[in-house]
């Protein structure tokens, strides 16, 4: 008995290991915790886009910090866009990453003249007036977008941070630019796939890469506030960020995590303060 014991609180210290945080707070953590974030910015989809400059500075006019997505173009070049197809947001049936950015500035967002903008262009227009929480989008090799990713980031002069699904782009932070605050990013993945794909859909959910990435943060899908992983790893340092919060949910999720990233309403600027709703 005193073996199971001693082997279950070794299973247990070996589980805490593999999902502890970063040891010790990043130094710009003061500045990202309390803050609404604007879900790629301030947008309606109508007459002001997702991920665009608009939306960007429609953020800033009413001191919200800004969530936003980058991927490369075929040509290199670090733009702001969400999804991996163009046809939701540009009516195209093209892959961002099969475009040159030339091509991409020759489309529109939606029914309006806004268009995809460069990281570069955003964060000019940010200029550190709102912290940026910057998501790089998952590919096949990784490596060239931190890297241009980080050679924008290591120039610009405001509070930023990046964050990731991927564990592996949070750990090349982690080793590469390990002064960047970074955040693993995560939900409740789905249980489809052979044995090998549900134990990494595990994995993911319950934060058990963070033996490679350490992250600084985690911002976990508010659906699941109540997660164990996610307890455990603001019990070991990490601060806690909420996606996507709605209206119908802001109080409860301002409650329970550090910091919020929203979508579709003005909430206050500071999670500290009172919502009317």
């Amino acid at each position: 008995m005193k073996f199971l014991s001693l082997a279950a609180f070794g299973a247990g210290a070996a589980l805490a290991a593999s999902m502890a945080p970063s040891c010790k707070p990043h130094p710009l953590a003061p500045q990202f915790i309390g803050r609404s974030f604007a879900h790629r910015g301030l947008f309606n989809n109508r007459t002001i886009c997702e991920n665009s400059l608009e939306a960007f500075a429609f953020a800033v006019d009413n001191n919200y910090g800004i969530e936003l997505d980058v991927q490369l173009t075929a040509d290199g070049k670090v733009v702001v866009f969400h999804d991996d197809s163009l046809l939701r947001m540009c009516g195209v049936e093209k892959q961002v990453n099969s475009c040159t950015y030339r091509e991409l500035a020759s489309l529109t967002l939606g029914s309006t003249d806004q268009t995809i903008p460069l990281f570069k262009d955003v964060l000019a227009l940010v200029d550190g007036r709102v912290p940026l929480i910057v998501e790089l989008k998952s590919t096949a090799d990784i490596a060239p977008l931190c890297l241009k990713t980080y050679d924008l980031l290591r120039k610009y002069d405001g509070p930023c941070c990046i964050e990731s699904f991927n564990p592996l782009i949070v750990d090349w932070f982690r080793r590469n630019a390990p002064q960047i605050m970074r955040g693993q990013l995560a939900t409740k993945m789905g249980k489809g796939g052979g044995l090998a794909a549900q134990a990494n859909s595990y994995a993911l959910s319950h934060l058990m890469y963070n033996f490679l990435s350490r992250p600084h943060f985690i911002a976990y899908d508010q659906r699941y506030r109540d997660s164990c992983a996610l307890k455990l790893c603001r019990a070991l340092g990490a601060f806690t960020v909420a996606w996507t919060v709605t209206k119908e949910n802001y109080v409860k999720n301002a409650a329970c995590y550090d910091a919020v990233i929203f979508e579709g309403f003005f909430p206050p600027a500071h999670i500290t303060e009172p919502f009317s709703g």
